[in-house]
């Protein structure tokens, strides 16, 4: 989740690792920090917040390397000291790290015996202390020897004040790329390919244990045997530049107002003659008479969606798992797993993969980030070509997410009626263009602690996802629940001041949630509905109605996420929340 970016070259190496760190804030803003060498000593600058606290503090001047950190804690409180960069004892070594180390405590009780003294309360230090110990001239085998004696996950760099010119960097299931470009005279590593956006690099990705000896335009990759191996570099010509808000206030609503050209470009292409075809997709999926969806968050309500198209539409039984349950649960022969990550580095899907292959079964993956380990180590992956999505809430991925899913329903029923998809783009701008509404109806709720979201098929996952949203960005008490459950426990909490956010747009199920609706109205719940435009009845019952346009049950999923999210935007808003870095959350999760 922290993000790790390194540089080395022609350029100013302070101002190059500012701008990576913009570029990977939104994986960690619990604290930052960075570490250079100049003559001959470690320098460092490090503080709590955001990275804009840090560029208040600098004090650092010309640096001949430079490392630094964004970090999502976990091991230790959110202090100075407990920042990244992480130092040894003597000062020699600076290391940032992303990922945990599960034996920390195991390693740290030793090196204290042996008299090392420690200074923080991370699993951080350990490695770095560890390495410093084992460090006897050659910082790259000083690293080979202290991998070993790791248990867990990470991506490391670190510098020596003895070699001011060398980045050492390895890793161990978690992200970390190096770019150097074509004229040698820079290199970077970064724990996410963002970073090189608008350069002409060629790419290296490090994995098992992998170790890399980084210095100006030159790369040296050792195996787990410290043996020097050839890697395949990856060509990464892009002209795009570092994403903006492009005059929107934050990048979740410019994420949110992209739908109607993500949506369609998920689609675009893949519809040929009524026909689905997934360039991607190298053999046919034959052979499968189940269908497991795992996700975490937004993803796995982008499964369980998913898994209601598949039966709708294929005939095909599918549910979908929590991706941390899904390495628990036995899972037939010929079963299709669909996992998703948005990021391709979400370490709970990643684990689970890895355990469902081992076994034998195919791992399709969807994913939105190219490179990403997701796409490496699935069967086959579907690209959602939403583009970068900054915002840490997820909004245009999970419509792209539920598109490609849909596509991929038809697919395997090798049916032809694709033509209302079409129309769905123009449906998600129908809803847009309700936003100055949803903004003022936010408003008379916004002061609510506690809000019930509820629906039902369709529905129900639709509702989960809306609820997620306005508690990852509003710090508001959020439930999403089956309508038809509400009797069964729930409805103990309604009263006048916990409002109920009723999706209604699926068509067969109608009747049944009015009737649940007028159960909540008789106990005085304040109501929101969100509901077809050919639902008049609903006014008798609602408080207020966010009204959509009309779909099939099917494909009802997008307008009402649409609203929900604006909803939650601007609840969010009114509040004054911090929306594109809600507080403990970070975008790319790749810790367990």
């Amino acid at each position: 989740m922290c993000g790790i970016f390194g540089y080395i070259g022609k350029k100013n190496p302070l101002k190059a690792c500012l701008k990576g760190l913009e570029l990977l804030e939104y994986r960690g803003y619990d604290s930052s920090g960075i570490a250079g060498i100049v003559a001959g000593k470690i320098e460092s600058c490090k503080e709590i917040g955001k990275l804009s606290c840090l560029k208040e503090k600098l004090t650092l001047k010309a640096l001949e390397v430079a490392i630094g950190h964004t970090r999502w804690a976990t091991h230790g409180k959110v202090t100075n000291q407990n920042a990244h960069p992480q130092f040894d004892s003597k000062q020699s070594i600076a290391l940032v790290h992303n990922g945990i180390i599960e034996n920390f405590d195991e390693i740290r009780t030793r090196l204290e015996k042996n008299g090392i003294v420690f200074s923080s309360e991370t699993d951080t230090e350990v490695i770095t202390q560890l390495i410093s110990s084992n460090y006897e001239g050659n910082l790259a085998d000083a690293v080979h020897r202290s991998l070993p004696f790791l248990k867990g996950h990470f991506a490391i760099a670190l510098i020596h004040k003895d070699h001011p010119d060398l980045i050492i960097a390895a890793a161990r299931e978690c992200p970390l790329s190096i770019g150097t470009d074509d004229k040698c005279t820079e290199s970077i590593v970064s724990s996410d390919p963002n970073a090189f956006l608008g350069k002409a690099f060629n790419i290296t990705f490090l994995r098992n244990d992998e170790i890399a000896k980084i210095q100006k335009g030159k790369i040296e990759v050792f195996d787990s045997n410290f043996k020097l191996i050839l890697k395949k570099t990856e060509r990464l010509e892009s002209a795009s530049k570092a994403p903006t808000k492009e005059g929107f206030k934050h990048f979740m609503l410019k994420e949110i107002f992209e739908q109607p050209t993500t949506i369609q470009k998920a689609f675009l292409g893949r519809i040929e003659e009524q026909q689905v075809r997934f360039e991607e997709l190298k053999h046919e999926l034959k052979n499968v008479k189940s269908v497991l969806f795992i996700g975490c968050g937004t993803s796995a309500h982008a499964g369980a969606i998913g898994s209601l198209f598949l039966e709708d539409l294929a005939h095909i039984p599918a549910h979908y798992e929590i991706s941390s349950e899904a390495r628990f649960r036995v899972i037939p022969p010929e079963t299709l797993v669909v996992a998703m990550s948005q990021s391709g580095e979400t370490a709970d899907t990643l684990s689970a993969i890895r355990e469902i292959r081992a076994k034998g079964i195919k791992v399709l993956g969807i994913c939105n980030v190219k490179n990403s380990t997701l796409t490496r180590e699935a069967d086959h992956c579907i690209f959602l070509k939403a583009g970068p999505e900054m915002s840490v809430c997820s909004t245009k991925a999970f419509t792209s997410q539920i598109t490609v899913l849909y596509l991929l329903a038809q697919y395997l029923a090798q049916n032809k009626n694709l033509d209302e998809l079409k129309q769905i783009p123009a449906h998600v701008q129908k809803v847009l263009d309700q936003a100055p509404l949803i903004q003022k109806i936010a408003q008379k709720y916004c002061h609510y602690s506690n809000f019930f979201f509820m629906g039902r098929r369709y529905m129900y996952p639709t509702c989960m996802e809306a609820a997620l949203k306005l508690k990852e960005i509003s710090y508001v008490n959020a439930n999403g629940y089956p309508a038809g459950e509400i009797k069964h426990g729930p409805i103990a909490l309604i009263d006048t001041n916990f409002p109920v956010i009723a999706f209604c747009s699926n068509k067969q199920t109608e009747d049944k949630i009015l009737s649940n609706l007028q159960e909540l109205k008789a106990r005085g719940a304040p109501i929101l509905a969100l509901a077809p435009e050919h639902l008049t009845s609903v006014t008798k019952i609602a408080d207020d109605v966010i009204w959509l346009p009309q779909s099939s049950d099917l494909l009802s999923p997008f307008a009402s996420t649409i609203a929900g999210q604006l909803l939650a935007y601007y609840i969010a808003l009114s509040r004054g929340c911090d929306i594109d870095q809600p507080r403990n959350l970070a975008k790319s999760v790749t810790v367990e």
